[in-house]
């Protein structure tokens, strides 16, 4: 078995350790900042978006941005100002460049790391990961900040329905598949509102583990002119058609189906708020990722081969600063 589908298997017990982890010096550093910058990178930076969306709730001005046009364009943050670096691994360059940037102009600094990783305003959710496809480090990251806006002020959830979501994660990850087989040609999901989010995790999960083409969209970017050289070998799969509010999603399902494309509908758990939604969605996804990968008969756990691995690529836009 590989380790990603190990680690897809544990997620609910990974969730239930961060149920109980203390986010008290968390918050000390993000109350009262004037605004929440969010960092990461991949997977990170998705945890990055949605973890945004989760701050809001709790009335705080929080913005996401990938790390690299973070350090590229700094919004220059202050001491009023906090930043929340995702970096699973503590090794991403950019990530560390925009941790490092903030020691340095005095921004309050949280970050939120893999266990035993060293950096001490770190929220340590998750064991390192064993696969290059990152799975219960991105869940951690979105419960420990879903969290954190509780604590801040945010009533959009309860303390209840976080501690549901561990099961609600171990059932995702034994649920049927929406589709058996990657198609001959192009893999699309899509979305809209949280779930367009999801729709980019989890077509990054394809590529890595199953090296299949996939792309994840947004369901109105979709439309607007994404949609026009797919065709029957292709395969879309809309992500929580029902819950979006505009009917967008499952029109743009419904088009595809008269165009010949094959669609599948992924819908979470009922009764859930929508950015909580994701958790259990994901979860279909990446077992989606690990179930095609045996298929195609590739190890999902060793993603970045060749010249892709070179380790002088990966050092671009480091600090020369020493971490800390």
């Amino acid at each position: 078995m590989s380790a990603l589908a190990e680690t897809i298997a544990i997620q609910g017990r990974v969730l239930r350790h961060v149920l109980g982890l203390d986010l008290a010096p968390a918050l000390a550093r993000l109350e009262g900042a004037r605004r929440v910058w969010l960092v990461g990178t991949g997977t990170s930076e998705h945890a990055a978006c949605l973890g945004a969306a989760m701050l809001a709730t709790a009335g705080l001005d929080a913005r996401a941005r990938s790390a690299a046009s973070f350090v590229a364009a700094p919004p220059s943050p202050g001491p009023d100002d906090a930043l929340i670096v995702i970096s699973h691994t503590t090794e991403t360059a950019f990530a560390g460049r925009a941790r490092e940037d903030a020691l340095a102009a005095g921004t309050r600094l949280l970050t939120i790391t893999a266990e035993g990783k060293g950096w001490p305003e770190a929220i340590e959710a998750a064991p390192p990961e064993r696969s290059e496809t990152y799975t219960a480090s991105y869940l951690a990251a979105l419960l420990a900040i879903a969290r954190l806006a509780s604590a801040l002020g945010g009533e959009e959830w309860t303390a209840a329905d976080l501690a549901a979501l561990p099961g609600l994660v171990d059932d995702a990850g034994v649920a049927p598949l929406p589709v058996a087989a990657p198609p001959r040609r192009l893999t699309v999901l899509f979305g809209a509102g949280p779930a367009a989010t999801t729709a980019r995790e989890g077509a990054l999960k394809l590529r890595e583990a199953a090296r299949v083409l996939a792309e994840g969209f947004e369901a109105e970017y979709l439309l607007h002119g994404s949609a026009v050289p797919l065709r029957s070998e292709d395969q879309l799969i809309a992500l929580d058609p029902d819950g979006d509010p505009t009917g967008l999603t499952a029109a743009v399902a419904d088009a595809a189906e008269q165009e010949g494309i094959p669609v599948a509908r992924l819908d979470p758990p009922p009764g859930l708020h929508p950015l909580l939604a994701q958790l259990p969605l994901t979860v279909r996804l990446q077992t989606l990722a690990c179930r095609w990968a045996d298929r195609q008969d590739v190890d999902p756990d060793t993603v970045i081969l060749g010249a892709w691995a070179d380790q002088s690529l990966w050092a671009l836009g480091a600090s020369q600063a020493p971490s800390r």
